[in-house]
This record gives structure tokens, C-alpha cells and sequence, in this order.
């Protein structure tokens, strides 16, 4: 029962929750004694701090009370913003793990580690050991980020930038880029 109303809160709850300017991550009910839990992840591409999780908890109260019938009992309400360990799973989760350390379980071959660059449709760009690959999601078993305790090396982020700008088609030459700076600047 609790994952059919998750199921049928799933839109009104996502509603609210891009209202609010968040993503709905993910939705999950459960029963807790008498009460059921309602659980949901919000994030976004500047992350979520605990203002935000206010906000969205109180518009998701009001929105819910509208919908009770659906509920059909008393219910706690958690919102939360994703942990570390939640894998990435969809193209915006990759977009925004970008020049984090992640973990890669592949469906064929063996686990390693690189840093995300760029993320499409289909694929990420991923710095391991030295060399930027394309690491297609339909090849990924599990993806997890690493904590990481310092700073990333300067060099693998300008890798990764470098990567990232060909990809754009701002790749110029570097004549062209020089040339065209000193008239461009105010003296």
C-alpha cells in the first residue's frame, strides 16, 4: 500500500516541489506505526541548504493537507537534500557531481575511479588516471560519489575545463585568443 501512495502522491508532490524551484529526487512512503512516513528528496543545480528544506517542507504540508483524502491517516513529513552516498543514476545527477571524485561499478570490467567532466544525453566525460573517456550510463552498474578531504588538483580541473570548452566549439586557436585580448581590453 505504501508504494501505491507513493505512486499517486508522486505528481502532486513533484508539482509542489518544482513550484518551489526544486527537483524532486525521489518519493518514498512508509508505514511507521499508525502513521505513515512520507519521505522526500529535493535538490537542485546550486544544492539545497537547510532554509530550502524549510521552505519546500512547509509548501509540501500545505500541498499534502489539500490531499489528505489520499493519505488517509496522519503522516510525518521528512525533506531532505541527497547524501553522498546516493548514486548517480541520471544524466542531472552527473551534471551535478561535476569535477567530483566518483566510484564506478561498470556492468563489464572493474571498478575505478575518475573525476566527472561533461555529462549529455547519454554519456560522461570522466578523468581517470590521466586520460578523459566517455563512460556511457547504460554501461554503469552503480556510481557513487568519494568524499574527498582536499582540494581537487588544479590540473585535473583544467583538464576537465580544457575538455569541456572543445566541446562547446570554444576551441581556438591560441593566436586567435591572443591576438583578439589586448583590443578587447580597456587601457
Amino acid at each position: 500500500m505504501p508504494n501505491e501512495l507513493a505512486s499517486r502522491l508522486e505528481p502532486i508532490v513533484a508539482e509542489a516541489v518544482t513550484a518551489a524551484g526544486f527537483d524532486l529526487d525521489a518519493l518514498d512512503v512508509q508505514q511507521a506505526g499508525r502513521r505513515k512516513l512520507v519521505k522526500v528528496v529535493v535538490d537542485s543545480d546550486d544544492g539545497v541548504g537547510l532554509d530550502e528544506v524549510a521552505e519546500v517542507s512547509r509548501v509540501l504540508s500545505e500541498e499534502l493537507d489539500q490531499h489528505e483524502h489520499l493519505i488517509a491517516g496522519a503522516y510525518t513529513l521528512e525533506v531532505t537534500s541527497p547524501g553522498v552516498d546516493r548514486p548517480l543514476t541520471t544524466q542531472r545527477h552527473w551534471r551535478r557531481a561535476k569535477f567530483r571524485q566518483v566510484r564506478v561499478t561498470p556492468t563489464e570490467g572493474a571498478e575505478f575511479t575518475g573525476r566527472v567532466g561533461r555529462a549529455d544525453e547519454t554519456a560522461v566525460r570522466l578523468l581517470v588516471g590521466g586520460t578523459i573517456r566517455d563512460v556511457r550510463y547504460a554501461d554503469v552498474a552503480k556510481a557513487v560519489l568519494e568524499v574527498e578531504f582536499k582540494q581537487p588538483p588544479a590540473g585535473e580541473l583544467k583538464l576537465l575545463e580544457e575538455d569541456a570548452g572543445e566541446a562547446a566549439g570554444d576551441n581556438h586557436n591560441s593566436e586567435g585568443a591572443a591576438a583578439a585580448a589586448p583590443e578587447e581590453e580597456p587601457r
